[in-house]
């Protein structure tokens, strides 16, 4: 009677690890303001943090809020977010928080400095362009722009309707 020798199991192949600066950080948009992008000519972005108070946050993760007429002041060495509606979380109920109040934005003293250089330009404006978590923290797109008139909206229009077409034409053609 012969005895078999027990092998060790054969080690199963791992995939190589994903490298931490490959991967795009999850981020997940609460809000985006797509009418600022008509309404003004973007100079410049910018990612920057919110104080928030907790019923806040959670009515975010729930996806209500507004930044349509929302925007940006400096004051001082401050940068506030005014006119941004956050409505009431439901089950807060003494906790809760006022839905139109001004709230902070947190920035570098050298960021607040070069943005309210530019903000406090002729025609120039701080305009915020999107809320969305990053990493569980909730950050906010501020872009400095400067207003544009009927003309230039419809100058605009009929260039991206124009690009537009001519890529249509293109995709059509290579098929």
């Amino acid at each position: 009677m012969s005895v078999m020798p027990v092998s060790a199991p054969k080690p199963t192949p791992r995939k190589p690890a994903k490298k931490s600066g490959d991967e795009k950080p999850a981020e997940r948009v609460v809000a985006e303001n797509r009418k600022a992008r008509h309404d003004y000519e973007i100079i410049d972005t910018l990612e920057c943090g919110i104080a928030l108070v907790g019923s806040e946050v959670k009515s975010l993760r729930g996806g209500r809020m507004s930044i349509e007429e929302a925007y940006g002041r400096v004051d001082g060495n401050e940068v506030w977010l005014l006119g941004c509606d956050i409505p009431e979380y439901e089950k807060a109920n003494q906790l809760n928080h006022k839905p139109k109040r001004p709230r902070k934005l947190l920035l570098h003293r050298r960021e607040i400095e070069k943005f309210a250089g530019h903000a406090f330009e002729k025609g120039m404006t701080l305009v915020p362009l999107k809320m969305y978590f990053k990493d569980g923290r909730v950050k906010v797109l501020l872009g400095i722009g400067r207003g544009r008139k009927a003309h230039d909206k419809r100058q605009k229009l009929k260039a991206d309707t124009a690009r537009r077409d001519i890529e249509q034409a293109l995709r059509g053609r290579r098929r």
